[in-house]
C-alpha cells in the first residue's frame, strides 16, 4: 500500500519532465552534472559575497566591478590611452586581489579546513538532552554572574573545530554545570581570564585566548572580552555568550553579530535556536552527511545592537 503513492509521484514528475522537455527543447540537454556544477558554483558565489558584505573589502569589490565596466566602455569607445592603462591594471590584479582580500581568503580556507566533514561519520555526538542541560546550567550560572557583574566569556562550538584556540588555554573534559562555570569566572580563580570552550555539551578548554574582532565600527564602549567574542564568532560558526564585568549585562555573539542586554530568559531561547535546532538538523542529514556538508551553509545571522 505504502508504494502506491511513490508510484504516484514518480509518474506525476514523469509527466512534467515530458512537458517540459516537449514546451522547451533545451531542457533535455540539461545534465544532471550540469546542475550539480551550478549549484556549487552559486554556492561559492553566494559564499564569498555573504564574506564580503559586512568587511571593508565589499567596498573594495565594488570598486573592481566599477573598474570592469570602465574597461568595457573604455573597449567599445575609441579610448586608446584609457583602455591601454585599465589593461595594465588588471594584468596585475590577481596580486593585488590576493593582498586586498587576504583576511577573507584566509577564514574562508580556515572554514574549510576545520569543519567537521570526518564526525559526520562517527557515532561520538552529543544528544539533544546533553546540549539542552549545558543551555540550562549555563543560563542558571549567567543569572548569577550578570547578578554579581563577574565577567564571563563562553564559546559553544558548531561545525567548525576550535581545537587551536583550545591549546592557547587549559584542557579540560568534564560536564556542564552552573556551580563549575561560577567557580572558573570568579575573579580570583587561574582560569577566569579567557573563554571556556563546550564541545557537544562538554567543557573541553577554559582559560582560552579568543582572536579579537577586526572590525572598526564596533561600539567603543565593548571591552576587550566583547571584541574577543565577536572575533571568535566572525572566524567560525560558534555561539558566544558573554557577560560584562562592568555592567552585568549578557550578550551573545553568532556569525559576527552581537546582541546585547540579554535577560537570562532570552538567552536561554537564543541558545536553543542555535544549537538544539543545528542538533535536530544534524539528526536529519545523518543519512547523507557529505551533500549535508555540501550544501549545509552558515546560519542567518542576527542584528547588530
Amino acid at each position: 500500500m505504502r508504494r502506491q503513492p511513490l508510484r504516484e509521484v514518480i509518474h506525476v514528475f514523469q509527466d512534467i519532465t515530458s512537458l517540459l522537455q516537449n514546451e522547451l527543447p533545451i531542457i533535455s540537454t540539461i545534465r544532471l552534472f550540469d546542475l550539480l556544477d551550478i549549484a556549487i558554483l552559486s554556492l561559492i558565489i553566494y559564499k564569498l559575497l555573504w564574506m564580503l558584505r559586512k568587511s571593508s573589502s565589499g567596498r573594495v569589490l565594488r570598486g573592481i566591478l566599477i573598474l570592469l565596466v570602465a574597461m568595457w566602455i573604455s573597449s567599445e569607445l575609441p579610448l586608446t590611452a584609457t583602455s591601454f592603462m585599465l589593461n595594465k591594471v588588471v594584468e596585475w590584479g590577481v596580486l593585488v586581489l590576493v593582498v586586498l582580500f587576504q583576511p577573507e581568503i584566509r577564514r574562508f580556507l580556515e572554514r574549510m579546513g576545520s569543519s567537521r566533514l570526518g564526525l559526520n561519520f562517527s557515532s561520538s555526538r552529543a544528544t539533544p538532552m546533553e546540549i539542552e542541560t549545558a543551555i540550562t546550567q549555563t543560563t542558571e550560572a549567567y543569572a548569577d554572574l550578570s547578578r554579581d557583574k563577574v565577567g564571563a566569556l563562553m564559546v559553544f562550538e558548531r561545525k567548525n573545530l576550535l581545537d587551536d584556540v583550545i591549546k592557547t588555554g587549559t584542557a579540560l573534559d568534564c560536564g556542564v554545570s552552573s556551580e563549575l562555570l561560577k567557580n572558573i569566572f570568579w575573579n580570583k580563580a587561574p582560569l577566569h581570564d579567557g573563554a571556556v570552550i563546550v564541545r557537544e555539551g562538554r567543557i573541553v578548554g577554559a582559560g582560552c585566548m579568543l582572536p579579537l574582532s577586526g572590525n572598526v565600527n564596533l561600539s567603543r564602549d565593548l571591552g576587550m572580552r566583547h571584541r574577543a567574542g565577536i572575533g571568535m564568532s566572525e572566524h567560525s560558526d560558534a555561539v558566544v555568550v558573554i557577560v560584562s564585568e562592568e555592567t552585568g549585562s549578557i550578550s551573545a555573539a553568532v556569525g559576527g553579530m552581537l546582541k546585547r542586554h540579554l535577560a537570562p530568559e532570552t538567552l536561554e531561547r537564543l541558545l536553543r535556536n542555535e544549537l538544539l535546532s543545528e542538533s535536530k538538523e544534524e539528526e536529519k542529514s545523518s543519512q547523507f552527511p557529505l551533500l549535508s556538508q555540501l550544501f549545509g551553509g552558515n546560519r542567518k545571522e542576527g542584528d547588530r545592537s
